[in-house]
């Protein structure tokens, strides 16, 4: 065979690989489309996650091999008792407007920012939930808020509580050019403020038996990346969110660990 032919085949193979490959990649690829067309192909993140928190029954009762009939009986009696039978909300209270200053003790509230937070507590107080527990940040501006709210809720217990103080949770996306963190600061904050989210973001105990109301007094950017966390989103997304002084965000976990 001559050189002229041997390159006219290896052009020709090259070319009908080629072809094939476009082929392939443009007929058998998986797409995701638009929602709002016929041939919708959820993506992974719009996915629902049912054991989020890790705390679904059938998870946390580990059948054995092969079960008689009465071993059925009694994993199924098992898996009963570890159900949930209360709604737990987790209502989010941001601090009120507060001056900017040198020291987390130098950041008080303004006067516009008390009359923030006495209007949450006044708000609360109308809502007329039985409110289980008041968790405050141990920051300056929470702390101060988290006092006036309970002056409208003197009955209900106080906890002070460091994972939730103010951080830099994961770096956000899209990032935003005047707000540049020092890269450990997410790795410090992160595991914190995630530590935090674990801690009180969850399916209610088996033993809890009336829904429980728990009010958090905390920070923009943690509140932020809790209701993306607890939402399922993306938790880069927490950044594209904006959250009013002494604003009140409502998170509700029901039995089988869906979220409103």
């Amino acid at each position: 065979m001559s050189f002229s032919k041997t390159k006219r085949l290896f052009l020709g193979l090259g070319a009908l690989s080629g072809a094939a490959t476009f082929y392939y990649l443009n007929n058998f690829k998986q797409k995701a489309h638009a929602s709002w067309t016929t041939n919708y192909i959820p993506s992974s993140y719009a996915k629902w996650d049912d054991n989020w928190d890790h705390r679904a029954p059938e998870v946390l009762v580990k059948p054995k091999g092969n079960l008689s009939a009465k071993e059925e009986n009694e994993l199924n009696e098992k898996i009963e008792k570890q159900k949930s039978r209360a709604v737990r909300h987790i209502i989010l209270i941001r601090h009120g407007q507060y001056v900017y200053g040198e020291t987390d003790k130098d950041m008080m509230l303004t006067e516009l920012g008390r009359i923030q937070a006495d209007y949450s507590g006044k708000r609360l107080k109308e809502l007329g939930f039985p409110y289980t527990n008041i968790i405050k940040s141990t920051m300056t501006r929470a702390q101060e808020t988290g006092n006036i709210i309970s002056e409208s809720l003197p009955e209900v217990e106080v906890i002070n509580c460091d994972l939730i103080r103010e951080g830099a949770p994961i770096p956000p996306d899209p990032p935003i050019g005047s707000w540049k963190p020092e890269r450990y600061k997410f790795y410090q904050d992160g595991s914190r403020i995630e530590a935090g989210f674990r801690k009180y973001f969850h399916r209610a105990d088996p033993c809890q038996e009336k829904d429980s109301y728990h009010i958090l007094v905390c920070h923009a950017n943690v509140i932020r990346y809790f209701v993306c966390r607890a939402l399922q989103f993306p938790a880069e997304a927490w950044l594209r969110l904006s959250l009013n002084h002494a604003s009140i965000t409502w998170i509700s976990i029901t039995l089988v660990a869906d979220v409103f």
